[in-house]
């Protein structure tokens, strides 16, 4: 019998092991056109809390009493799909559990870059996706530019890291504590502000006395205040997440937002869905990149599929360095 986590309740608030529930699931026959996939590593994603209140998203709410879903790579067992059989590893939605069927054109065999298949969640996948057009197309950054990266030590934080140096930029980064903020240096950033230390304004001012070019937001409140108030003329902003405000339900700060008329300030919020077209451009990049080390891969890897509910509350309580990941 495959096993499933559910919404039990919506939360309100910071989510607590109540609003999960790990529960049997009979799964259907397999008809023309899907897949029987045994998943090998599950994704658990901030966005995701937003996915557990009944309101209007670019992804659909998670529904009280059913299975929960999200990034998955698994292994093919059963296949009534042309161009998929048994052993292939896959790609899909359906996370949160052992066993699905999916419908194979929602599935997407992985590619051969040489690669683990836990990359595929991670830096070849929609966390990779995510930081170099959220970096390189929505925040139009380019070689010379001041970078400033929120939240570096997470998951699309440390990729967006990356690629500005690897495309010749400046980086300065925040990461929460010590260890955090070693492994951000390790990664090759010119400043590293610890806003656990100090606050993110002053410091970011002392790490950026010119200002700021770009702005790679992860967290919103007093970063994006921070950032705002020291960009440069013509600043660029992409708006990838706010998860200092997810749980509070509290609009994020604007304490400086009459800067983005004198300074000229460009914000734009993006979805990774919107680059999906451009896979290969992307791959033809990273896979390199990842293959010589100018490009490196850190996750955190919690065991088996009845912590997976622990593993998605650790994302607000700092538990991770890199990619969150679980692994069945």
């Amino acid at each position: 019998m495959a096993r499933a986590w559910h919404l039990k309740s919506r939360p309100s608030g910071m989510p607590t092991n109540d609003n999960f529930e790990l529960k049997d699931v009979e799964l259907p026959e397999l008809a023309d056109g899907q897949l029987r996939v045994r998943n090998r590593w599950l994704s658990v994603d901030p966005y995701m809390r937003g996915r557990m209140n009944d309101v209007k998203s670019y992804v659909p709410a998670f529904q009280v009493g059913e299975p929960m879903d999200g990034g998955a790579v698994g292994e093919v067992v059963d296949s009534k799909a042309e161009g998929f059989q048994a052993g292939d590893l896959v790609q899909h939605m359906s996370g949160w559990r052992d066993e699905a069927v999916v419908a194979a054109r929602t599935a997407q065999k992985l590619p051969d870059l040489g690669a683990p298949p836990e990359r595929f969640l991670g830096v070849l996948g929609v966390t990779g996706i995510t930081a170099y057009f959220g970096l390189l197309d929505a925040a139009r950054a380019k070689e010379g530019d001041i970078v400033f990266v929120s939240a570096a030590a997470g998951a699309v934080g440390s990729v967006v890291v990356q690629v500005a140096k690897a495309k010749g930029m400046k980086v300065i980064a925040s990461a929460g504590g010590a260890e955090k903020c070693d492994f951000v240096r390790s990664l090759g950033v010119d400043e590293v502000i610890d806003y656990k230390s100090q606050p993110i304004l002053k410091g970011l001012a002392a790490a950026a006395p010119d200002g700021i070019d770009v702005y790679f937001d992860n967290v919103g409140g007093d970063h994006l205040d921070a950032a705002l108030a020291l960009a440069r003329n013509n600043a660029r902003f992409a708006i990838c997440g706010m998860i200092e405000g997810y749980n509070t339900g509290q609009p994020t700060s604007l304490r400086f937002a009459m800067r983005i008329i004198s300074a000229r300030i460009a914000i734009k919020g993006f979805i990774v869905f919107d680059y999906f077209p451009r896979m290969a451009e992307f791959y033809a990049e990273m896979a390199p990149w990842m293959a010589n080390g100018t490009v490196k891969s850190r996750e955190t890897i919690v065991d088996g599929l009845e912590n997976t509910a622990d593993a998605f509350l650790g994302l607000f309580e700092g538990a991770n360095t890199g990619k969150m990941l679980v692994r069945l």
